[in-house]
């Protein structure tokens, strides 16, 4: 009952402090106020432990004592250019993501509906690489198996990259250039629902891997022309004499001037422009029957323009550096941003030639970066809660146990999942009062894992689809098993007319895609963390419980709770302990400090870095 009653009062605090702004006061060590907008470098005077702990915090997901006494060792030049520039930095042990080979090249192009896969197959005798069986009953089934296999197939093997991804976000030596790969990934935003391609993700993540801290304008060319922006925007449909505004629309609002800064007759011409721009497979192509070659006005200047030309009149707007500038700062500083230092940061930007390194190190160097209105300042997002809770307890790679896509899912942020092309709000939008108990669920599942959990990669959801696999398994035919069950309602009524067409069952093809994908995709290893608390606090030799929760404290907050908590987390582990003294304890110890853990993840102050 304590151990609830502790539980739900750190909650309600959470509440309580996201209610009014974060405390940065609570921060350590942060920069005097006076920092406040100054661009001014920080000098080798200035840097301490807590300086390197908040860099490495906000250029990365933070790191173990040994990480941050590393950067703290050095100048803060050297660290920023460790960080940005990736110098004595090695990513070579950092292994390649491992393909299931699921996608086979007879599936492009990829029709975009169950009916229209099934007309095509009608229509010509073959689809997805399958030919229609001559005769017989179901002549379509091996096609609508096929259709929804791949759907199955990407996304299970889009969550395979996830985690691929968030193993080299716990374990990358260069740590920002994960962080700025999430910062693009939520910039151009594009999602597997959409896409249905986990190559085209993939590619697109690699693309910010490589091009991430480069140069902003060759950066947006390679994505305006990638199969995956390609998919989502649909340039298929951006054709001479019938343009699609959507794709010109959002290179201008969302990527890089931000609404306001353009026209309605500025979108026109620039759509103009992007005709043709398209992919075949993962390969982009530009159909120049379908371009429109005339004559075009944007942005004031007139010619034949192409889309490259296009990017290239707006990166030549100072509005473009400005916006640029500001949601990098926004999304490693703070929300808080004057006009006048979004105009001097715009200006760093421009003069780099939208270069981005140059940015980030003049942010990563100001007094402005280190201020108490700096520090402490940001709610983590779900990714970078959940990565460097990995990273601060030490981890050489991410847990199976929990599902990091399921558990970052239900905070809010799913990777290859941003809700819209805006991606993600951030910010308060983190904090519900449903949310902040995910959060807590989210650390108590790390420390005690669920023994009642069930693979997401193996196990599917549908009750709809779990019928039917028992029902063949009982040895039903395919009628008898995909027949609806009034008594259940597990079948939906819409769905009861599905088998009126007895070319193709779409009840079973869903079952028996589910199950062709989990054969072909690799499983997620779900091993639990590996964490021995113990050994790492019996390590720093506390003598009492005061110094071992003060040891747990600085070594996973950036801003400590308060001195009430602070009381209340060493009064919990006495009583766990039944003493003080942690010799006394030393062969029970895991469990208490566990608990005590879970209570620190469940601060308010925990969710701000």
């Amino acid at each position: 009952m304590l151990r609830r009653i502790e539980f739900l009062r750190a909650t309600w605090v959470i509440v309580a402090a996201i209610a009014v702004c974060p405390a940065p006061a609570l921060a350590q060590s942060a920069g005097p106020a006076a920092w406040q907008n100054d661009l001014t470098p920080v000098t080798a005077a200035d840097w301490n432990y807590d300086f390197a702990a908040h860099l490495l915090e906000r250029a990365g997901f933070g790191g173990t004592p040994e990480e941050i006494q590393a950067l703290a060792k050095m100048t803060p030049a050297q660290a920023i250019a460790r960080l940005v520039r990736y110098e004595g930095t090695d990513v070579s042990r950092l292994a390649p993501f491992e393909h299931s080979g699921v996608h086979d090249p007879g599936i492009e192009p990829f029709p975009p509906s169950r009916p229209a896969v099934t007309d095509l197959a009608k229509q010509t005798g073959e689809a997805l690489g399958i030919k229609v069986k001559p005769t017989g009953n179901r002549r379509l089934q091996p096609v609508v198996d096929k259709f929804f296999y791949w759907l199955r197939a990407s996304v299970l093997e889009t969550n395979r990259v996830s985690y691929w991804w968030a193993n080299r976000m716990v374990t990358s030596p260069r740590p920002l250039q994960e962080k700025m790969a999430l910062f693009w990934h939520g910039h151009f935003a594009v999602n597997e629902p959409k896409v249905r391609d986990y190559r085209k993700l993939l590619g697109e993540l690699e693309l910010y891997e490589k091009q991430g801290t480069g140069n902003f304008k060759d950066l947006t060319v390679a994505v305006a022309q990638d199969p995956g922006m390609l998919t989502f925007l649909d340039a298929g449909v951006n054709v001479k004499g019938a343009a699609n505004e959507n794709f010109a629309r959002e290179i201008m609002e969302m990527f890089t001037m931000g609404v306001g800064n353009y026209t309605e007759k500025d979108i026109r011409e620039a759509a103009r422009a992007f005709t043709g721009w398209n992919y075949v497979d993962l390969r982009f192509v530009v159909n120049k029957d379908q371009h429109d070659d005339g004559e075009k006005t944007f942005l004031g200047k007139t010619g034949r323009f192409d889309g490259v030309d296009v990017i290239d009149i707006i990166m030549q707007q100072p509005v473009t550096a400005d916006y640029i500038a500001g949601k990098i700062y926004r999304f490693f500083v703070r929300q808080d941003l004057s006009p006048a230092l979004q105009k001097q940061l715009g200006s760093v930007l421009r003069d780099s030639h939208y270069e981005v390194a140059p940015l980030l190190e003049e942010i990563f160097l100001s007094r402005d970066f280190y201020s108490s209105a700096s520090v402490g300042a940001q709610i983590k997002s779900p990714v970078e809660l959940a990565v460097s809770t990995y990273r601060k307890l030490g981890l050489d790679r991410v847990p199976g146990v929990p599902d990091f896509n399921s558990a970052t899912g239900a905070l809010g942020q799913r990777l290859f999942s941003p809700p819209t092309v805006a991606g993600w709000a951030g910010g308060r939008s983190w904090i519900t009062p449903g949310l902040l108990l995910e959060r807590g669920n989210f650390a108590r599942d790390v420390l005690f894992p669920d023994i009642n959990f069930l693979p997401p990669d193996r196990f599917t959801g549908s009750g709809e689809i779990r019928s039917v696999a028992d029902r063949v398994r009982q040895g039903m035919d395919i009628t008898a098993a995909t027949k609806p069950d009034a008594k259940s309602g597990v079948m939906a009524e819409s769905n009861m007319l599905a088998d009126r067409d007895e070319d193709f069952n779409t009840r079973y093809g869903s079952f028996r895609g589910w199950q062709m994908a989990i054969e072909k995709v690799k499983p997620i290893p779900r091993d639990t963390a590996q964490v021995n608390l113990a050994r790492m606090v019996l390590a720093e030799h506390p003598k009492n419980t005061t110094q071992a929760v003060d040891y747990l404290i600085r070594r996973f907050m950036r801003v400590p709770p308060s001195d009430d908590a602070r009381r209340i987390l060493v009064s919990f582990l006495d009583r766990e302990l039944g003493t003080a003294d942690i010799s006394v304890a030393q062969t029970y110890l895991e469990e208490p400090l566990r608990l005590v853990l879970h209570l620190i993840m469940s601060q308010p102050e925990y969710q701000l870095n």
